[in-house]
């Protein structure tokens, strides 16, 4: 795996890895705000055709903000994030779908889990974005366009657009082909 914007602290122990992000971090295009952000952080590898990628996300989600999660990748402007977002003191499971502007979906989560277990799956051209809290009963939050290009970038993401970065956990991260 190798790093888009590596982080200021982060560690690889067996199937563990934690991350320190870094402070004004985000990934973000025009929608709402205006502005274009791809600073974020993203390790990843490449996948090809149809998958599934999965990933049980802990984290000390503090500022606004605060991300945590999966991310699948052609380029800056054709992406999808998935994961927590902490907003007004409560984490969300969230989704962004990227095709030159960003849109955004979330589903507050009931009394700020200890972890949130997130599954994307790729078929073609769709991307269907499910998110468990236990890792055994999975939901569908968004069902999605990417692209038809058949190999992407594809990993676990974070950033801190308001912060000063946050801690996090990221287990279990795996790739299947379907």
């Amino acid at each position: 795996m190798e790093w888009y914007n590596e982080p200021p602290i982060w560690n690889v122990q067996g199937n563990t890895i934690t991350i320190t992000s870094a402070s004004k971090t985000d990934f973000w295009r025009e929608t709402h705000y205006g502005f274009i952000r791809d600073n974020g952080h993203f390790f990843y590898q490449q996948a090809n055709k149809d998958f599934m990628v999965e990933v049980k996300v802990s984290g000390e989600y503090r500022d606004l903000y605060d991300q945590a999660g999966l991310m699948l990748r052609l380029d800056e402007a054709n992406w999808l994030k998935c994961g927590i977002e902490f907003v007004e003191g409560v984490q969300q499971v969230s989704a962004v779908v990227t095709r030159d502007y960003s849109d955004w979906s979330v589903v507050p989560l009931p009394d700020n889990p200890t972890s949130l277990w997130m599954r994307v799956h790729r078929r073609g051209t769709a991307v269907e974005v499910q998110y468990s809290l236990d890792g055994t009963q999975y939901t569908m939050l968004r069902l999605g366009y990417l692209t038809p290009v058949e190999t992407v970038n594809v990993g676990i993401m974070c950033a801190s657009p308001e912060g000063n970065g946050f801690s996090m956990k990221f287990e279990g991260f795996k790739i299947n082909r379907l």
